[in-house]
């Protein structure tokens, strides 16, 4: 062979080599993240060629699957309820992915689990289509009622949250406004119609916005009871009735600007006096004697400034900053930059309630297969020991007197036959207190044999209500009430 035609044939066998190579790269490397690629139309198909599993409150299912008229897709998602659930199911669609429980359960709920492996083998050696699994929520459907009518009643924007304190289950999870899943499930110009109008930029409102989740507020007073337990656990007050060393107005420090009260005899007001009628100074003071680095510790504890609270679904980060000594004084009264989700305030009450012990939120109870067998039973997890069992008791024993000292705040969320604690909250917003302030109220409520079935987290929006007229109290409470005492009733 003359010396041209071997460097042809050395040059063919290189490229045969390099397409041995590549085929081989593609059918056993890659050949699982291009078969689940979300650009693979072979997904979409497969997804939606059966039913999916439910998702479950209260023994029923909240959802369904219907099939579809044409295409390639046979069977769409429905909703019963779509609108107050939403912030629960989230959505799944065949032309728009999905999100919240739909997307973060998906492949349960579709059949593709690995855990669903075994019931799949036998599916298909019997010849029955492959089935979803379903996913039984913590939710209690009273509890979630109360919730989202209380803020539709108030007509604002809002969000409710509700936990179990003794284990983190989530009872209820409300935001408003919202939006039916069932509107956008589909492939047709109607769903991408409808999709198109419940964007933010189309619409103001932000319906698809998980507001529990994934908004975060200035906490405003609601979060003095998490200054109220650094001060105890840091020694600084001892006794919840003692006097504090607090001037009225309080000068904020290393500053001219005065801090000042709205409402009762604030200066040298004890601890429980002060969260009964909120005294900013008393407050603010305290955070700055304890200081900014244990602020950021004893909120942590809480659990601000987590990045990765999955419950399972991920909820947005609470903030308590690093800041200079007198936006920290600002801090501590829940204003400057802490930043708080409705998720996060009802994760501080239950740990009050919980004799101090805080529980990883959560709100998938169980996975079950189609046959309803147990695939996997979600247990409760302990976060963290927030305050020591005899601080905690000191906060009930303040938070209590809020609801039924006459002088409280929070008259509005007592209940007969419970004792209930509380603390109400409004919050500035906008620059220099420009806009309508965030009405907010946190509670929990105690039976006679001492347990405490819930603990709940209100925060309102009301753009249409006169400035005078929002308090956490007035908007906040009421709703707060309803929740809890929905809970209590379904326990009897």
């Amino acid at each position: 062979m003359n010396k041209p035609l071997r460097r042809i044939a050395i040059f063919c066998g290189l490229l045969v080599l390099a397409l041995l190579v590549r085929a081989n790269w593609l059918q056993f490397v890659q050949a699982d993240e291009l078969r689940t690629q979300p650009e693979n139309r072979r997904v979409a198909i497969e997804r939606y060629a059966y039913p999916r599993g439910d998702i479950i409150v209260d023994g029923r299912p909240i959802t369904g699957s219907a099939p579809t008229d044409s295409g390639d897709f046979k069977f769409k998602r429905t909703y019963k309820n779509g609108e107050m659930w939403a912030p629960v199911t989230g959505f799944t669609s065949q032309a728009f992915d999905g999100g919240l429980l739909e997307k973060v359960e998906d492949p349960f709920l579709t059949g593709n689990d690995d855990r669903l492996f075994f019931r799949n083998t036998l599916d298909m050696l019997t010849g029955k289509d492959r089935q979803g699994g379903n996913v039984v929520t913590t939710l209690s459907g009273a509890a979630q009622k109360a919730a989202f009518d209380g803020l539709r009643k108030q007509g604002g924007k809002g969000a409710v949250v509700a936990l179990e304190p003794a284990t983190g289950k989530v009872l209820a999870m409300a935001s408003y406004p919202s939006y039916d899943p069932s509107t956008i499930t589909g492939y047709s110009n109607k769903d991408g119609e409808a999709w198109k109008n419940l964007q933010k930029e189309n619409n103001p409102d932000d319906p698809m916005l998980n507001r529990a989740l994934r908004e975060t507020y200035p906490p405003g007073s609601t979060f003095k009871v998490v200054t109220a337990a650094a001060a105890l656990e840091e020694g600084v007050v001892s006794g919840i009735d003692e006097k504090t060393d607090t001037p009225d107005p309080y000068q904020l420090p290393d500053t001219r600007t005065d801090l000042g009260n709205q409402h009762g005899e604030c200066k040298n007001a004890s601890l429980r006096y002060a969260l009964m009628v909120s005294c900013n100074t008393v407050f603010a003071k305290l955070s700055h004697t304890v200081g900014n680095e244990k602020m950021i510790a004893q909120s942590e504890k809480f659990g601000f400034n987590n990045k990765e609270l999955d419950i399972p679904v991920r909820a947005t980060e609470s903030i308590y900053p690093e800041d200079n000594a007198p936006q920290n004084a600002m801090d501590g009264i829940g204003q400057a930059s802490n930043r708080a989700t409705p998720l996060q305030m009802a994760m501080v009450t239950a740990a009050i309630a919980n004799d101090g012990k805080l529980m990883k939120p959560y709100m998938v109870d169980q996975l079950q297969a189609a046959n309803l067998n147990t695939i996997e039973t979600i247990e409760p997890q302990e976060l963290s020991q927030a305050v020591s069992g005899e601080t905690a008791q000191k906060l009930q024993t303040m938070m209590e007197s809020v609801v039924n000292d006459p002088q409280g705040t929070g008259g509005n969320a007592k209940i007969d036959g419970a004792t209930v604690g509380g603390k109400t909250g409004t919050a500035q917003h906008g620059l220099n207190n420009s806009e309508k302030p965030y009405a907010w109220f946190i509670s929990y409520a105690k039976l006679s044999d001492g347990s405490a079935p819930v603990a709940v987290a209100v925060v309102i929006e009301d753009g249409a209500a006169n400035r005078d007229d929002i308090s956490g109290g007035g908007l906040a409470a009421p709703i707060a009430r309803d929740v809890m005492k929905a809970v209590i009733d379904s326990k009897k």
